[in-house]
């Protein structure tokens, strides 16, 4: 068992920031799209079941991207989203 122990409750997010697995700039690029996806679906007319069926996803999914589960979410995936419900398509 380690017995270090960290001076203050800033070295703990220090570590965390400076962790070679996190990547700033791909969960801020997420956290936007997640940001325009919900906006567009608040602004949408539909329930949230039929925006879910007509992007093909499941609508417990869905429940997830508007909950704000960054986590769950590729870039890629929230782009084809952010498409898919194009008001001008």
């Amino acid at each position: 068992m380690s017995t270090a122990r960290l001076s203050s409750g800033w070295d703990a997010l220090d570590s965390a920031t400076t962790a070679p697995n996190l990547d700033v700039r791909e969960l801020e690029k997420r956290s936007r799209l997640m940001r325009i996806l919900t906006r567009r679906i608040a602004l949408s007319d539909l329930p949230n079941r039929e925006i879910a069926h007509r992007v093909g996803m499941p609508p417990q999914r869905l429940s997830d991207l508007l909950a704000g589960k960054v986590e769950l979410f590729g870039v890629e995936e929230l782009e084809s989203l952010r498409d898919s419900l194009d008001p001008d398509h």
